[in-house]
Order: C-alpha cells, then structure tokens, then sequence
C-alpha cells in the first residue's frame, strides 16, 4: 500500500464529534480529511482496466455486484471480440454472454452492453457522450457509473458514491444520508469540484484497505483523530495493522 508516513498513533478511546459542530468546521475537517487521504494514498486511481472510455464504459456497468479484480480478468478477451459499440450492437447474445457470466448477473449485462451499443450508434455516433444527463440515459448506467466515466475518461470532476464511499461519508460525519445520491449532493458541497474525482477514489482505496464495513482498522487510519467514529474497530496499532488488506485490488 502506498505510504507518506506511518498511520496516526491512536491508543485513547474515541472521543465523539461534538454536536454542536459548524458548518465551518465541518467543511474544514472534511478538507483536512481529503488532504491527508491525498497523502496516505498519493497513486489512487481508477482499478478498472480501460483505454478509452467505452472501455471504461462496459467495464464499469461488468462491475456491479462483481470485484474489480474479476472484471479486470474478463475485459482483456471481452475488449478484444468488441472494440467498438457498433460490434455490442451487433453481438451474439450467447458469445457475449458466455464472455461476461464469470461478473454475474449476465445475461442482465449482455443485454444492457448491447442496448447500449444500439444506443450509442442511433443516438451519439457510436461514440460515448461526455455529459452526466447523456449517459445516465443509456441502459445499464446511472449515476454512479456516469460519474466514474466522467472523472476518469473525461477529466470532468464527479463524486462516486459506491458503498464503500457512502459508509466513509457518514463515519466521517458528513452526513447522515443512505441515498447515494443525496451523499453526493452534501459531500459535492463540502470538497472543492476539482477534488470530486480524486477523493472518490481516496475513499474507496481506503474502504477497501482500512475502514472495512463490518471491523474498520481504527488503529491504522491515517485520519483517525479526526473521525467521529473512531473505536467502531480495533484502536490498537498491532491488532488493527492485522486487518488491513494490502491493494492493488484490481
């Protein structure tokens, strides 16, 4: 995992965020939180394998419900049957099948990929639009996939609100929202545009390697002093480094 540093060395129990918190000190903490996320992990990126955006496209509707890792497996062989969206249009159902079942749930995901193939060539050329509105109105895509294709096939800042983004949002304290897209909405108004991309995959990383849904490695978080939640997992530096999970996940 890539380290500036050791992790904050935490031995008191947790103290709570106080209640009356303002809204300036919040948006500082969050910010605070962004900056040191941004040094714990300073080579975060997208784990989908991609090298263009219908690429990252397809991958990222494969990933739903599947690790990154499974999908980064399957797409090598998927991307070289189909390089374009005229070749998902015009697909075998079966060979596209077969070529996605290890990512689950695929016979629902061949048939959205070659919806979207359709889609992209009666409406957008064959090319994959660069516009929230455009790509949450193909099949399979919503908000969240719009945004990881945005941010990291576009350069068009977006917040990703996976599980992992939205467990951290609110052991952070930024809000109380389940929604994703209401979490989106509060954290895109507490972090600077141009910081969305990256803190999305700053919060993902460290969901993944650290602060896990069901025991969080207090102990080893590099934000720990400033989380609310901290205590919720192991505040002892040995336990919790047991925990932590070593990357790349993809």
């Amino acid at each position: 995992m890539p380290r500036n540093g050791s992790p904050a060395s935490v031995t008191a129990p947790r103290k709570p965020r106080p209640r009356a918190e303002t809204r300036l000190a919040l948006v500082r903490r969050a910010r605070r939180i962004n900056r040191e996320l941004a040094a714990f992990y300073p080579d975060a990126h997208c784990e989908l394998d991609f090298t263009n955006p219908l690429e990252l496209l397809v991958a990222t509707i494969l990933s739903a419900q599947c690790t990154d890792r499974r999908v980064n497996a399957v797409t090598p062989a998927l991307f070289t049957r189909y390089r374009t969206a005229e070749d998902y249009a015009a697909a075998d159902r079966e060979e596209l099948e077969t070529l996605v079942q290890p990512t689950g749930f695929f016979r629902a995901k061949a048939n959205n990929i070659m919806k979207l193939g359709h889609d992209l060539c009666e409406r957008f050329d064959g090319e994959v639009p660069g516009s929230l509105d455009e790509l949450v109105s193909l099949p399979g895509v919503g908000r969240k996939t719009a945004n990881v294709v945005l941010g990291n096939a576009f350069d068009v800042p977006g917040i990703t609100v996976d599980t992992h983004f939205g467990r951290l949002a609110r052991r952070f304290g930024w809000t109380d929202e389940t929604d994703p897209v209401k979490v989106e909405r509060v954290v895109a108004e507490l972090i600077p545009r141009k910081d969305w991309t990256m803190l999305s995959h700053r919060l993902i990383w460290h969901g993944r390697r650290i602060c896990h849904s069901r025991r969080p490695a207090c102990g080893a978080c590099p934000v720990a002093r400033l989380c609310p939640s901290f205590g919720e997992g192991p505040i002892d530096e040995v336990t919790a480094g047991k925990l932590v999970k070593e990357g790349p996940f993809s």
